[in-house]
């Protein structure tokens, strides 16, 4: 509850037509540490003033345990500055999510101007022990780890609550200056979300993790995920490793999809003539994926497009033990979602000045048209540095400039 002292002051104050605090400290406020941060959120909506949260919790404690999901109405800047925030052994949910979704909401109202900012070494970290890990694909127990496992009362699957940063249907967003670590399935994941910035943004997840003194696998830690609908979106200066795709642009529509539920690692229903993705930038990435997989990743699938996309600097930071399969892979030949996309549903994609040690540095597995492919280095391995797994049928006015082998050229 709100400290009686501070209610008189916000109270007076509104009265009075006065101007209100810039920011709000949940330490101003009474519980526990997730109860004093939507408390604070909540006068902060009131007011319009930001929520601050400082290094230490008003136990002294430099870590915040967060019992559920930080929700974050329209018009909200929250501030992390230099705090840790920790997902606590009772949660379930994620980190941060949009106030418009979660169990049971069916209807993903809009929502706008939200602002993630974090600075002075602001860092978001998975739980000591994760109830549930993994994508709306994978078994606890059986394949990734969660204390659920076997809990008849419990889902038995992973969904979008392990899901780290998660915002569905918010136009105008920024989230940067976050270390993001041991996430317990995708560590950001956007559905239907545009005119956002992300950027200064360091993923530290490897899959795996030692738990209790033995080793458990943890699986899907992507990175950050731009789900179908989202459009006009800068990515910019993204490090460190994941155990999943560094960075994936996905649009996978599900007609049967029911929003709120948990049968799915969405929050949100399919938008039928709304899923393509489309006018967004990625630059300047340094890092790779510790679990083998892709650096970046584009796959659209069932009809949803994926076009005007622009990655401009990627440079392979995988030591000898770790070599990606691909350090862009573009599109997929699986069956589950309908094999290769038609020739145009991929399309106005510009991949420039990347420098790659992995398997393939362009993976083509689906369709590509009307693009192009500049100044790609491939070392320390064979072959051509663009590998057209698809075939030359699936590829049409792709245009390559100075795409080299440099391991293959004389010294």
């Amino acid at each position: 509850m709100v400290r009686p002292a501070l209610l008189c002051l916000l109270l007076a104050t509104l009265a009075q037509g006065e101007v209100m605090p810039d920011s709000i400290s949940p330490n101003a406020f009474a519980g526990t540490d997730s109860e004093r941060i939507s408390q604070a959120i909540a006068a902060s909506v009131a007011s319009g003033a930001s929520v601050v949260i400082p290094r230490h919790n008003a136990r002294g404690g430099d870590v915040w345990l967060l019992d559920r999901a930080i929700l974050l109405p329209s018009n909200t800047t929250l501030v992390l500055d230099g705090c840790r925030l920790r997902l606590s052994d009772r949660c379930r949910d994620n980190w941060l999510r949009s106030a418009n979704c979660g169990l049971g909401i069916t209807d993903v109202r809009p929502l706008t101007n939200i602002h993630i900012r974090g600075q002075g070494g602001a860092t978001l970290e998975g739980a000591d022990h994760p109830r549930a890990t993994g994508d709306s694909a994978k078994t606890l127990g059986a394949q990734t780890y969660g204390t659920d496992a076997g809990v008849a009362t419990e889902s038995q699957k992973g969904d979008w609550r392990n899901i780290g940063i998660l915002l569905a249907n918010v136009d105008g967003f920024g989230i940067e200056g976050l270390l993001l670590r041991d996430s317990h399935c995708w560590a950001i994941s956007l559905e239907g979300c545009s005119n956002g910035l992300m950027r200064d943004l360091r993923f530290e997840s490897t899959g795996r993790r030692v738990i209790d003194g033995r080793p458990a696998v943890i699986l899907n830690q992507d990175g950050i995920d731009l789900r179908q609908g989202c459009h006009d979106i800068l990515i910019d200066h993204v490090t460190g490793y994941t155990g999943d795709d560094l960075i994936a642009l996905t649009a996978i529509p599900h007609a049967a999809a029911v929003a709120g539920s948990t049968g799915s690692t969405m929050v949100s229903a399919a938008a039928s003539g709304k899923d393509a993705i489309h006018h967004v930038i990625i630059r300047n990435v340094i890092g790779h994926c510790a679990g083998g997989h892709h650096i970046v990743r584009f796959l659209n699938t069932s009809g949803a497009r994926l076009h005007d996309v622009v990655l401009d600097g990627l440079l392979d930071t995988s030591g000898d033990g770790v070599r990606c399969r691909a350090a862009v892979k573009i599109g997929d030949n699986n069956p589950v979602w309908g094999g290769v996309t038609p020739l145009g549903d991929t399309s106005r994609i510009t991949l420039t000045n990347i420098t790659s040690r992995a398997v393939s540095t362009i993976l083509v597995a689906g369709s590509l048209a009307d693009s192009v492919i500049s100044n790609v280095l491939r070392y320390d391995g064979e072959g051509d540095p663009v590998n057209v797994q698809s075939g030359p049928d699936y590829l049409r006015r792709v245009q390559m400039t100075n795409v080299r082998n440099v391991s293959a050229e004389p010294r």
